[in-house]
């Protein structure tokens, strides 16, 4: 290729990365982002009447295994999926992975409501470990916004899957909320349902309004082959590698307060917590945390997305995060449920900072070839972190209600160095010119 070609095409790409995707393909990402997290959220507050009504028959020590596993299974799938998802999208394209992503979610959303019908917990197994495999193409979506931006735009862009994330967040509680008002009785199939019309929605629009995102004379396209040695080679740089250690240990964080944030809402056996919500005040509480995500990434986070530097954001979100935890704890132990509602919204607006600003911080550092499955081990790091905080933060709650949360607040502060540090040490990738 001589150099005019090369240059035509650079222009080529530049000019298709500065207009953006269309809003039909913005539509169909945002719909397959908040549908995963439409499922996550849907069944946390469920968990408790499944225990209840499908578990009546297994001994009292092993239902919190088994209410465990089965919330473990979802984020299992996507530690595991997620860098398969981005590698394969690496090689035939964003738009199919995303609508077997789709189409898998509809068969198994389904399946989730069928489980509820017949009251069964593998079902239910089966269907949350399909939803995991299904939702795990994040990392696609992700990729796919770095497609289709220049790296100006690119924390915008990350910043609209969050207002995704924050969406299906708000609306799964709404739905576990409205399928059992009372917090008693049988929840029914029809949350499992509501998703599974959902994403056939989104099934749709990404067949006739979803174009492909990876251009044809891109690297990974022209070459059709993956590069374990090429992968390891990426990760190998130190920059991309501290950026995924800071992803972990913040993520980790928020995940210890993200699932014991309803045990300290119910009470463990109504006695270890001075708050005693009920399953109604638990769902909208959820919704609320949801609600303040996408409010604060939607309207302040995008706006700012682009003007202030990635680490400056993330460092800033940790921050915030710190300072949330510190007012939870003091809520907590002065049984104050006004500390409690104003400690919420904190840390989530810290978390609205953070998280895009990290994955966008990701995007830049790696080589555009291996974008997809750059930003897929992101993904399962995500979901590996997600696994461990319930796992650490949920032993450490029955011993007393604010250690999880100390955990936290210490995380997060290791997190804020960690940001400085790894925003500081590297630089965006160059592609080496080839003579």
């Amino acid at each position: 290729m001589n150099d005019s070609t090369a240059a035509d095409q650079a222009d080529s790409n530049s000019d298709a990365s500065a207009t953006g995707p269309k809003k039909s393909s913005l539509l169909v990402i945002f719909l397959t982002v908040f549908i995963d997290l439409l499922g996550f959220g849907m069944v946390l507050p469920l968990l408790p009447i499944y225990a209840k009504d499908f578990l009546s028959d297994v001994p009292e020590g092993q239902i919190g295994l088994i209410l465990g596993l089965l919330m473990a299974s979802f984020s299992a799938m996507q530690f595991i999926f997620a860098p398969l998802w981005g590698r394969l999208s690496d090689r035939i394209g964003r738009r199919p992975v995303l609508m077997i992503g789709l189409a898998s979610s509809v068969v198994f959303y389904t399946l989730f409501g069928i489980g509820t019908v017949y009251k069964s917990i593998w079902i239910l197994f089966v269907a949350r470990i399909g939803a995991g495999i299904a939702g795990a193409t994040i990392s696609t979506a992700q990729a796919y916004i770095a497609d289709s931006t220049t790296l100006e735009n690119r924390p915008k862009g990350m910043a609209l899957i969050g207002v995704a994330f924050g969406l299906g967040f708000t609306f799964g509680p709404l739905l576990g909320y409205l399928a059992v008002p009372s917090g008693v009785g049988d929840p029914g199939p029809w949350p499992g349902y509501a998703a599974a019309i959902l994403s056939a929605f989104a099934l749709g629009l990404a067949i006739f309004k979803l174009p492909e995102s990876l251009r044809p004379d891109s690297e990974s396209a022209v070459t059709k082959k993956f590069s374990i040695q090429g992968l390891k080679d990426t990760l190998a740089t130190p920059s991309v590698m501290l950026v995924l250690i800071t992803i972990f240990v913040c993520i980790f964080s928020f995940a210890n307060f993200e699932t014991t944030i309803s045990l300290l809402l119910k009470g463990k056996d109504g006695g270890d917590s001075p708050y005693h919500f009920t399953f109604g005040q638990v769902c909208l509480t959820y919704a609320y945390i949801g609600l303040t995500l996408v409010i604060v990434q939607g309207g302040i986070v995008r706006r700012l997305a682009g003007k202030i530097p990635e680490g400056t954001m993330a460092a800033g979100g940790a921050l915030i995060e710190v300072l949330g935890f510190g007012l939870l704890i003091w809520g907590t132990l002065t049984e104050s449920v006004t500390l409690l509602m104003i400690a919420l919204p904190v840390i989530t607006s810290g978390f609205a900072f953070m998280s895009p600003s990290l994955n966008s911080l990701l995007s830049r550092r790696s080589d555009p070839a291996k974008q997809g499955s750059i930003l897929g081990i992101g993904q399962s790091v995500n979901s590996m972190a997600r696994i461990l905080g319930p796992m650490i933060g949920m032993p450490l709650f029955h011993i007393h209600p604010i250690i999880p949360f100390t955990v936290a607040a210490t995380l997060m502060g290791v997190g804020f160095v960690l940001v400085i540090v790894a925003s500081r040490s590297g630089k965006d990738f160059v592609a080496e010119n080839k003579s």
